[in-house]
């Protein structure tokens, strides 16, 4: 699933492209939504929450196609070959100079504007690492609460939105947190250190070149996302890797650097 910075950068573009353009087409799935509510609309504004792209039509609508593994948008003048079959096109917007197509999202849905504040899954995000107005304060008491292993309470997008899978592991390792100690045995100062370490990040990472997560080192390398059996960067020893939670993911850490030293009591077996 693409993490908070994936999804800010596409907006950005579509942002750039499309915004106070009049659409001329629309459509997408049949028996999706109706997306020619909008042909004559004037794109008002490009957004994210989290991992949720949201377009803003002058009408009072707004698009929300959440990418989940799946999906992705592409761009192309009117005209060009798209890179993608027209039948994995889940909505397609044009305007008399772009035409900009979701391929296999699955959730792409029309919603009146003003309903947002009730949408069953936008509502309950948690604070959006990205927002230039982030609630740290809310952010911490979410994580502080939860009982998940930090590893997990990372992904949940109703404590914290924008961390996705790479991003968990790469954080942890930086910070030597034990991913398997509940959320809420961490010092408050160790989960400020991971949100704080995720913003600036995640902020980094939203020029569109290739993803950093290790100071001083070449865009690309990671810590210990998918390194399992190769040595720590650190310390040598292997690193390992484990399918947590639901819908599984999976985690990397080091052994060594992140052991418990306090942080719980949760292995990483009775993890599995």
């Amino acid at each position: 699933m693409p993490e908070g910075d994936t999804i800010y950068r596409t907006a950005d573009v579509m942002r750039r492209t499309l915004r106070h353009d009049r659409i001329t087409a629309a459509r997408g799935r049949p028996g999706g939504a109706q997306l020619g509510r909008v042909v004559g609309a004037r794109v008002a504004g490009v957004g994210t929450r989290g991992k949720h792209l949201l377009v803003d039509f002058d009408p009072g609508l707004t698009l929300h196609p959440h990418l989940h593994m799946t999906g992705s948008w592409r761009r192309y003048r009117p005209g060009e070959h798209w890179r993608g079959p027209a039948d994995d096109a889940v909505a397609v917007l044009e305007t008399a100079s772009t035409i900009a197509v979701c391929f296999k999202a699955p959730t792409v849905e029309l919603i009146e504007t003003r309903a947002l504040p009730l949408h069953p899954v936008l509502s309950r995000l948690g604070p959006d690492l990205l927002d230039d107005d982030f609630d740290m304060a809310d952010a911490l008491a979410r994580l502080g609460s939860s009982r998940k292993p930090i590893g997990e309470a990372l992904l949940d997008q109703r404590l914290v939105a924008g961390i996705g899978n790479v991003y968990r592991s790469e954080l942890l390792a930086l910070a030597r947190v034990f991913p398997f100690a509940a959320a809420c045995d961490l010092p408050a100062a160790t989960l400020r250190e991971l949100l704080d370490a995720a913003r600036t990040q995640l902020r980094f990472n939203t020029d569109g070149e290739m993803r950093a997560t290790m100071p001083d080192a070449p865009r690309g390398e990671r810590w210990v996302y998918r390194r399992a059996g190769l040595p720590c960067r650190r310390c040598g020893t292997g690193i390992r890797s484990v399918t947590v939670g639901r819908p599984a993911r999976r985690l990397y850490w080091c052994p060594h650097c992140q052991a418990p030293h306090g942080q719980g009591e949760t292995t990483a077996e009775s993890a599995r």
